[in-house]
């Protein structure tokens, strides 16, 4: 009985060291990075990746992520210096730098996600006020997103120990119950581009159809004073070669010709009173046809 009554409480002592043993060793690996407390007092920064020793039950572990996190905060409506709303979604990347800092001001991620989120929102808040609604959607968004990350990158890093690595814009979008009237401006604008960009190509159509047409009558009248130049030139050689023959042989030219105007004038069916001494019925006379002579 003795022997079972010994051997329960060295069970128990057995089973204490053990577990003191398992909490006096812990394990820092590369993702991580921890603070050691005792009663909740910070003592020592575990930074690198080891095995570490500790007091059992009466030092604890807070362990932090060394990896790059990310906070997605939920849709601001915001106002632009010309009274227009607009609800913005924004994504922020950051890290912990100083665990030691953060543990002292906001302890948990999810506390740190809080203060970060009120500080970016309230730096988006106010350099959207500085810009009109055109400018942000359009030209000023990145330059406002830089300002933003600038500004608030100074200032986590000194009240939190965080590393604000960028600031993104997610989704930028109008209000419900203004988007109808915003996006009828937007087309009504669209369609006075699109009017003002037709009416620049009429008119440029118009003076090329002009500059074209100017060209086309210009080369139609070089045409014309070409082709009546040729013509010209073309009746001065046939008149030559007329009276170059008609030089050389005045009787076979004549003939030539009446021969020429009886083809002309003396069809099947045509009829023609002429007087008996005309000269188109020269050489229809038989008396002045004569029979070649036969040698």
């Amino acid at each position: 009985m003795k022997t079972k009554s010994l051997k329960f409480p060295l069970l128990i002592l057995g089973y204490i060291a053990v577990l003191a043993a398992s909490k006096a060793f812990y394990i820092i690996d590369e993702r991580e990075q921890a603070i050691v407390t005792m009663f909740g007092q910070p003592m020592r920064t575990v930074r690198e990746p080891g095995f570490y020793l500790k007091v059992p039950f009466i030092h604890s572990l807070q362990r932090f992520d060394k990896r790059v996190l990310s906070s997605d905060a939920p849709a601001v409506e915001y106002l632009t210096s010309d009274k227009k709303r607009v609800v913005v979604d924004h994504v922020s990347r950051w890290r912990i730098t100083d665990p030691l800092l953060f543990y002292r001001t906001v302890r948990t991620e999810a506390g740190a996600l809080i203060r970060l989120n009120d500080i970016v929102t309230g730096r988006l808040r106010e350099e959207i006020a500085k810009r009109s609604f055109i400018d942000f959607v359009r030209e000023k968004r990145e330059e406002i997103v830089k300002a933003v990350g600038e500004d608030a990158r100074a200032s986590v890093k000194q009240q939190f120990g965080i590393e604000l690595i960028d600031v993104r814009i997610k989704r930028l979008d109008l209000p419900r119950e203004v988007q109808a009237s915003v996006y009828a401006r937007m087309q009504a604008e669209r369609q006075r581009i699109a009017k003002k960009y037709r009416a620049e190509g009429e008119e440029q159509a118009r003076e090329i159809r002009a500059d074209v047409n100017k060209e086309a009558q210009i080369l139609l009248a070089k045409s014309y004073e070409q082709a009546q130049k040729s013509m010209g030139e073309g009746d001065a050689q046939a008149t030559a070669i007329y009276a170059s023959a008609y030089e050389k042989d005045p009787e076979f030219y004549s003939f030539l010709r009446r021969l020429e105007t009886y083809e002309r004038s003396l069809g099947v069916g045509t009829t023609l009173v002429l007087d008996a001494g005309s000269d188109l019925l020269k050489y229809l006379e038989r008396s002045q046809i004569t029979e070649p002579v036969k040698r």
